[in-house]
């Protein structure tokens, strides 16, 4: 296993930084070596300044994507954290179908919903979920779901609706996984019906947000973390500007926007923290 020195962490940070806006420090080194050590030895690098020299050096950048999908945390379950998907059902979603069904009484009702770091897909195909149990008959609604994340495996893994037997067994309960999963080999396979309902791509946080449209809600839960406080102020700032003016905007449970982004306002709901722009 090749070691990282000093001064290769300070360039491996600064490199990942550049490439991925996620910012990391001296005190992730054992992170670094154990998340990009079978990259660095399948490019039969002698050592991490060799290895980010070819990293650099490849105008493919496929070793670029594979330092971004080694080194994003992709950790997460179905239904993670349930107040947010408990706020959805019981509020959020009946105001704005409520708010858009009246404005537009004899078309389909909008709702377009983005998962701004949807890692292998888990957060949109359990906020599709929550959607099929409220609505039933989705023929009424034109419902767009759109799931990002900067890591190509990721993106390929949350588009395929496929998960294997512990993923499918963080989170979600047995009644859920009967009606929206079918097995497909070892895996289990999200139902075409679910599957319709949403979208995924590759996107970098760090980019411009233009073409993505006006979203009625945004999850951003557990990614702005890992970026420096000036660039979540760009960030939230960013998506103030995708939101409907009477959008919500849900975060982590141990984020706050405090100090951040002061165009939105906490709003709490049963045990649950919301955002709306003021």
């Amino acid at each position: 296993m090749l070691k990282i020195s000093s001064e290769e962490i300070k360039l491996i940070t600064k490199y990942i930084y550049e490439i991925s806006g996620i910012y990391l420090d001296e005190s992730k080194k054992y992170l670094l070596e154990t998340r990009l050590n079978a990259v660095a030895e399948e490019q039969g690098a002698s050592n991490f300044q060799d290895f980010l020299r070819k990293a650099k050096a490849d105008p493919s950048k496929a070793i670029e994507r594979k330092i971004i999908d080694a080194i994003s945390t992709n950790e997460t379950l179905f239904f993670r954290d349930t107040g947010p998907f408990q706020l959805l059902q019981h509020k959020i979603f009946p105001e704005l179908i409520d708010a858009r069904s009246s404005k537009t009484p004899q078309l389909k009702t909008n709702l377009k919903i983005w998962s701004a770091a949807s890692s292998t897909g888990q957060e949109l195909y359990s906020v599709a979920i929550v959607l099929q149990e409220l609505l039933g008959d989705m023929s009424k609604y034109a419902v767009k779901l759109l799931g990002t994340d900067i890591s190509d495996a990721a993106v390929a893994q949350a588009s395929s609706g496929k998960f294997n037997k512990f993923e499918i067994e963080r989170g979600l309960a047995r009644d859920k996984l009967t009606k929206y999963f079918s097995m497909a080999g070892q895996t289990w396979k999200i139902n075409d019906q679910i599957r319709a309902m949403v979208n995924f791509r590759k996107f970098n946080l760090m980019t411009p947000f233009s073409g993505l449209g006006k979203f009625d809600i945004v999850l951003c839960r557990n990614v702005a973390i890992y970026f420096t406080l000036e660039d979540r102020k760009k960030l939230f700032n960013k998506i103030a500007d995708v939101l409907e003016p009477d959008g919500y905007l849900i975060i982590g449970s141990t984020e706050s926007l405090t100090g951040i982004c002061p165009r939105f306002i906490p709003k709490r709901h049963l045990r649950s923290i919301f955002y709306q722009l003021k």
